[in-house]
């Protein structure tokens, strides 16, 4: 019989991927009981604009080395066969057709919770899905207020932003506290030859 999984979406540019991304998918597959968290890397977010985005290949390939020694949490670059931009809709209705015995449910930011109402069929999405929000500061969540089918993930605030990343790396200053040593040496490598 095909084996039935519990998957955890959590899309994003990973634009680099961090030790933050990697706490919060930790803590969906531990506090939540996923079999599988997904970090999904999106080619395209239509909500944003993508003037600093790196190569698609090369941000898919951080994600591959970041998840390496983190059992259940997988690198997917599902979306990059799909049409863009990439809807979180087409893409769970794509996910169904291709893995039929699946359950999918999503993990997005305060933030993202927030703009909820902007995104494409976002009515239908919380129908059919399971919606995980997992703490932004200065996006404050009441669970009084949610739905049935979305909960709050307990987990602290992690201070680590792509776009700081980026910042320091522009700066030439180090990121090793931010994103795993195989990832720090990809950034390093990807901007030494950007430079020549």
């Amino acid at each position: 019989m095909p084996v039935h999984k519990n998957i955890c979406i959590f899309g994003g540019s990973f634009n680099p991927v961090h030790y933050g991304h990697l706490r919060l998918a930790k803590a969906a597959r531990d506090r939540i009981g996923f079999d599988e968290v997904w970090l999904m890397v999106s080619p395209q977010n239509p909500l944003k604009k993508n003037r600093e985005l790196m190569p698609d290949d090369f941000r898919f390939a951080m994600v591959q080395k970041a998840v390496e020694r983190y059992k259940g949490i997988v690198a997917s670059d599902f979306e990059f066969g799909l049409s863009r931009p990439s809807f979180t809709w087409n893409t769970l209705q794509h996910l169904e057709q291709s893995f039929p015995n699946y359950s999918f449910s999503l993990l997005i930011g305060a933030d993202n919770w927030h703009n909820f109402g902007l995104w494409k069929n976002h009515e239908q999405i919380l129908e059919r899905y399971r919606i995980i929000v997992y703490p932004r500061t200065g996006f404050p969540i009441n669970d009084a207020d949610l739905p049935l089918n979305v909960g709050v993930l307990d987990v602290e605030r992690i201070n680590i932003s792509s776009t700081q990343i980026r910042s320091r790396l522009a700066e030439g200053k180090s990121v090793a506290r931010c994103v795993p040593a195989a990832v720090a040496r990809m950034l390093s490598d990807e901007l030494s030859e950007t430079k020549i």
